[in-house]
């Protein structure tokens, strides 16, 4: 097989062993060498990095990440002189609708033709969908209603719930009716001077305070 070369690799092998360095460069050259030449004799053109780097990495001579390293240089030149031998490889065959399998089995070329153009139209959508789903956002806000934000030194702000926002409508209509004058007057209750709640004997019934502190916790 002729290459698409005069510069045959044997030679570049050569010039790159010539450099001489450490043995183990030497014996890991001449592996790279021998993966290169059983690729030639499959009759593949694909010399590409990924292709031999697995290759490579499979007869234990390096990590085929490790090609596209600054020290693995001398490799890289090895494999182009492959692939300059060997001629470019051969180009994929272009992508054709007709490719589906349940579409080459349409016998009626016009009913095969409008069944691409639906794929194609399908596929248009799907690859818009996708764009979009990439660049959409949704948040979801999950503060307890009434919650206000509060910023703190020590870290990311946090929801502050406030304790007449954690009541129920029937809940605070009860606390306002406990400390209202006509519901504790209709119990021959009263409210002191300092929130206790006292009887008719003036007796305290709630401790002081007590009226001051519902009426705060309603707000």
């Amino acid at each position: 097989m002729s290459g698409m070369t005069d510069i045959h690799p044997d030679a570049v092998l050569a010039s790159l062993l010539d450099k001489g360095g450490r043995s183990n460069r030497r014996t890991n050259l001449a592996k790279m060498h021998e993966v290169c030449r059983k690729q030639h004799a499959s009759g593949s053109r694909d010399f590409s990095l990924p292709s031999i780097g697995r290759l490579a990495e499979a007869e234990g001579i390096l990590k085929g990440r490790a090609l596209y390293n600054a020290p693995s240089a001398d490799y890289r030149t090895l494999i182009e002189a492959w692939a300059a031998y060997a001629g470019p490889a051969e180009p994929k065959p272009p992508k054709n609708l007709a490719s589906h399998d349940y579409l080459m089995r349409i016998d009626d070329p016009a009913i095969r033709s409008i069944m691409q153009a639906t794929i194609a139209e399908r596929d248009k959508l799907k690859a818009q969908l996708n764009v979009l789903k990439a660049h959409t956002q949704v948040t979801v806000d999950r503060r307890p209603l009434g919650a206000t934000v509060s910023a703190v030194p020590w870290g990311p702000p946090v929801a502050v719930l406030s304790l007449s926002a954690q009541l129920t409508p029937s809940e605070r209509e009860a606390l306002q009716k406990a400390v209202s004058a006509s519901y504790l007057e209709e119990r021959g209750l009263k409210e002191g001077s300092h929130g206790e709640i006292v009887n008719e004997r003036g007796r305290t019934v709630f401790e002081v305070g007590f009226a001051r502190a519902i009426r705060k916790v309603l707000g």
